[in-house]
């Protein structure tokens, strides 16, 4: 897919100036060492006059990586977010080994993005509206930020790893980079906005949606169903067209209609329709109730969903799926109003193990995506159907998504079997030259084997122990299938446990799309989770959130 004509000249033009945003760091950079070298220790003064050097000596070498860096990242990423996805793709044969000194890396790294979100957090998401308009996208989304913080921080690495230094001043340079690079990204984020606006780009700020044709009918029938301000229920010729105001229809009729709608518009409606359709639903519900009881609950339950629906970090369409399990969540809470206060029903067990789907899948658009929703939107009309009341259904809906998973991980397993083969080899391998080694270098460089660059090194540090047996015990607890949250390689990502070696020193993860891997050291891992870079991923309790949610609104409303 071609690159839209006014997105490519903006890119065109970010990166002339490129120049001058890293020359502008560099200056500021060498300028804040000038100025500690005062109160560092002699060893701190050593490293800070030999970075000195080292860029004063090489500093064309650094902007010029710097600036390839960043045009070929920006190019690669746009062709990532515009293109037409289709299948997924296998898993990739060639590997890297992660290992400790890598790691470090990532570390400085994650450091510079977060000062960059922290101190042009305000500009970025200014910026993030106009790039999803140059995109021809109306939703703003962070992926057609072509220079967000993790592409700004991986160029600023690669720009410093250009010079003649060893890796400590290399990092020593990133560090004193940091806030002088996130101050001048921030100026350069306003500084587009600002042109941008000049040229009268519209920023974006909601998706415009084409609803497939059938969805689009039942669109406009939604208005004639839901009729709140007279209490009633119309539509097509049937039950209740035509009724008087007033009169009252049976509530599963009504919650079998705002199904149907829902399930219809759940390809292509936008959250404003959905949530207009839900609070329709809502005031017929209550209009529609037999008693005070029934109206409070109603209510109640329709202001935990509000919460729920209200997450951000829930995709849409994996809103949307939520949306759906409200009539049936109030069918089961009509007969037991004591499962609001049952966090582990089954109906929220479910509804939490759904939502982790839209983090552990593709982005939308994709072969996989596409077809886990509609595995989705299956079970939950097996569950409308069944007009299910009880814990039965919803459980046994719960092990069928168990099993859709286990499914997927088996298949993931077998695609990347000739993977974990020769890392299993390269393990043992290792294992065997690090007893040897041990008793004369106390490392040992395995850069020789095929494909797998790295270093093995001693034991830890005395220091840095007791993280490590932290790491250590959380580390033998998991399983191939878990799924983690962790800075790999210049930005954070969602990666899924394939494999772990006999010897555990290697692991085998995988992203999202199955269309990256990443053997990784466990020393590696250690720092990783040591430095809180490496989190466990599981399904966030969606019920409890909008609970606390909803009391704390609550408490801070004032009293009559």
């Amino acid at each position: 897919m071609n690159t839209p004509h006014a997105l490519q000249n903006f890119v065109d033009d970010e990166l002339m100036r490129a120049v001058l945003l890293v020359e502008q760091t560099i200056e500021s950079a060498i300028d804040g060492l000038r100025r500690d070298m005062a109160s560092m220790n002699p060893r701190e003064r050593m490293v800070a006059s030999d970075v000195q050097r080292g860029v004063m000596n090489h500093r064309p070498g650094m902007v010029k990586a710097f600036v390839a860096s960043l045009r070929e990242q920006v190019t690669t990423q746009i062709a990532e977010v515009l293109s037409t996805r289709g299948d997924l793709p296998s898993m990739p044969s060639a590997l890297s080994l992660v290992d400790e000194a890598e790691v470090e890396v990532d570390v400085e790294m994650s450091r510079v993005v977060e000062a960059i979100r922290s101190v042009a957090e305000y500009e970025l998401r200014e910026l993030q509206t106009y790039t999803s308009a140059l995109a021809g996208d109306m939703d703003v989304a962070s992926d057609y930020n072509p220079f967000r913080p993790e592409t700004m921080a991986r160029a600023l690495w690669d720009g410093v790893e250009a010079l003649q230094m060893g890796r400590a001043y290399q990092l020593a340079l990133v560090r004193a980079a940091c806030t002088p690079f996130a101050q001048v990204l921030r100026k350069s984020y306003a500084g587009a906005c600002a042109r941008l606006e000049s040229m009268g780009i519209e920023p974006a700020v909601y998706r415009t949606i084409i609803l497939p044709a059938g969805a689009r009918r039942s669109n406009q029938q939604s208005d004639a169903f839901f009729d709140p301000a007279h209490n009633r229920v119309g539509g097509p010729a049937g039950a209740g067209h035509g009724s008087s105001p007033g009169s009252r229809m049976p509530i599963e009729q009504v919650l079998a209609r705002a199904d149907e709608l829902l399930r219809n518009l759940a390809a292509g409606i936008d959250r404003h329709e959905r949530d207009r359709l839900r609070h329709a639903q809502q005031q017929l519900l209550v209009g529609n109730s037999q008693g005070q009881v029934d109206r409070e609950l109603i209510d109640l339950l329709a202001r935990l969903f509000d919460n729920m629906l209200g997450d951000r970090r829930l995709a849409p369409d994996i809103q949307n799926v939520v949306a759906r399990l409200q009539a049936p969540a109030l069918r089961v809470a009509l007969r037991d109003p004591s499962v609001l206060d049952n966090y582990t029903h089954p109906l929220w067990l479910l509804m939490d193990r759904l939502a982790m789907q839209g983090e552990t899948h593709p982005e939308p658009g994709t072969t996989e995506r596409t077809r886990v929703l509609q595995f989705m939107h299956g079970l939950i009309d097996s569950l409308v159907q069944e007009q299910a009341r009880d814990a039965d259904p919803f459980r046994w809906a719960l092990d069928r998504v168990q099993g859709y998973e286990r499914l997927r991980l088996e298949r993931r397993l077998k695609e990347a079997t000739d993977e974990c083969k020769r890392l299993q080899d390269i393990e043992y391998r290792v294992s065997g030259a690090a007893f040897a080694a041990s008793t004369t270098t106390g490392a040992l460089d395995i850069g020789q084997l095929e494909t797998v660059p790295g270093e093995l090194l001693d034991r830890l540090p005395a220091d840095r122990q007791r993280g490590a047996l932290d790491a250590a015990s959380w580390l033998d607890a998991r399983r191939p299938g878990d799924w983690v949250r962790m800075f790999m390689q210049g930005g954070r990502v969602h990666a899924q446990l394939l494999w772990t070696g006999d010897q555990g020193d290697i692991s085998l993860f995988a992203n999202a799309g199955a269309t990256r891997t990443w053997a990784v050291r466990r020393r590696a891992l250690d720092k990783l989770y040591s430095e809180k870079l490496l989190t466990q991923l599981q399904p966030r309790p969606l019920l409890r959130d909008a609970a606390e949610q909803l009391l704390k609104t609550m408490q801070s409303q004032p009293r009559h």
